[in-house]
């Protein structure tokens, strides 16, 4: 009897474990993988999860930097079939899928959104000046005053009271809520 293949049909998110410190090889090599096997219809975005975060200096200075939120993991919009399994679990830096006994487990929508790993078009009208509440990452719950609006991308520029400086940052739509 012929062992009927799955493939799925909608692209869905997926995670990957990586080896430590590998995070960026192995989006590198899988974008390659996916060049060379013509899998732009197959897999869509790979992203490395970060999140900011505020770190001081020897010398008692304070910045934002960027890190990896969940090392050794990495993020795949991709339509999963298990002819693409073996493609993907074999790519150097990446050990295997996460889920139940190394088969893949997609994403609900709740961690996706948690994630942020889908762009959320939000609908509210914004001006300069007008007061946001940051809703995730090193600043969430910081109220900060909106310098510049980018309505097509879906960004905007804010200030915030740092440390009894005002710091600007870009922040995008799905990351703030308009203080009433």
């Amino acid at each position: 009897m012929a062992q009927t293949k799955f493939v799925d049909t909608q692209p869905r998110w997926y995670v990957l474990h990586t080896f430590s410190g590998y995070e960026a090889v192995a989006k590198q090599n899988l974008e390659q993988v996916i060049e060379n096997g013509n899998l732009q219809n197959r897999i869509f975005e790979i992203v490395i999860p970060t999140e900011d975060v505020i770190e001081e200096s020897d010398s008692g200075k304070r910045k934002i930097v960027t890190r990896k939120s969940m090392p050794c993991y990495i993020f795949v919009k991709m339509i999963y079939g298990d002819d693409i399994w073996h493609t993907v679990t074999h790519t150097r830096g990446i050990t295997g899928f996460v889920g139940p006994k190394g088969r893949p487990l997609a994403l609900n929508e709740e961690e996706i959104r948690k994630m942020h790993l889908e762009k959320v078009k939000v609908d509210f009208t914004l001006q300069i000046g007008d007061e946001v509440r940051i809703l995730t990452g090193a600043l969430a719950d910081t109220v900060c005053k909106v310098t510049r609006i980018d309505d097509v991308a879906q960004k905007c520029d804010v200030v915030v009271n740092m440390f009894g400086r005002e710091t600007p940052l870009q922040l995008s739509y799905s990351e703030i809520k308009k203080v009433d």
